[in-house]
């Protein structure tokens, strides 16, 4: 595990996801799409749901960063919320289980620290990364006992809107003694590259990559100045 996990040291990690409302959604899709980053030289995978976390491991053999995404009603948190798709993700044999780790309610009225502090007694050798969106909510995570701190809700929390990742990112290096993935608006090869020269150990990019219907938008935006 420990050499599977620097394999991803100063490399790329591609998100595969489409949700149901999307044009590619679709398991199938999703692990060709992870193929094609496997292709195109990405060291490992982010992924959503079960089902498509075991079509893509049929297709590559590349570290996965797997979440499952469940909306509980009006909560705001939903990126592996609660043990239930803890567990899941545990069985499909996830190399890293992300879990929101900001501040907020959790659906199930949990505390965050409770939640790792059940989930690391029963899977103790389960690595976990917190998806997190300010500096507080990344030292938290390095006290809670995860094993990485991900950017990927900088600017998506009511209390962080309109906060620049890299910046951020670049804080949270500093704050934290953990292996920090930048993540989130890191749309360019430029700034991923910035990402890892700030001391990310890793860099996820998703819809910049693998949502051909938003990187078409940017193009037609352009144009249309």
């Amino acid at each position: 595990m420990k050499e599977r996990m620097e394999a991803l040291r100063g490399k790329l990690i591609v998100s595969c996801q489409a949700l149901p409302e999307e044009p590619l959604h679709s398991s199938y899709i999703m692990s060709r799409m992870a193929y094609a980053a496997y292709v195109g030289g990405a060291s490992g995978i982010r992924a959503n749901t079960v089902s498509d976390i075991r079509e893509i491991k049929k297709t590559v053999d590349l570290p996965i960063i797997g979440i499952i995404k469940e909306v509980y009603g009006e909560n705001p948190v939903y990126i592996t919320p609660t043990m239930k798709e803890i567990s899941a993700l545990v069985a499909e044999g996830v190399d890293i289980i992300a879990i929101d780790g900001t501040k907020r309610e959790r659906p199930d009225g949990n505390t965050l620290e409770n939640l790792m502090k059940a989930a690391k007694e029963k899977y103790p050798n389960q690595l976990f990364m917190a998806d997190i969106s300010s500096v507080e909510e990344a030292i938290e995570a390095e006290r809670l006992g995860f094993d990485f701190v991900g950017t990927t809700l900088v600017g998506y929390t009511e209390y962080t809107k309109g906060n620049l990742p890299l910046v951020e990112l670049e804080k949270v290096i500093q704050a934290v003694s953990l292996p920090v993935i930048g993540e989130g608006n890191l749309d360019t090869p430029e700034k991923a590259k910035k990402a890892l020269d700030l001391g990310a150990f890793a860099v996820v990019v998703g819809g910049a990559i693998t949502r051909p219907q938003q990187i078409t938008k940017k193009f037609v935006d352009e144009m249309s100045k």
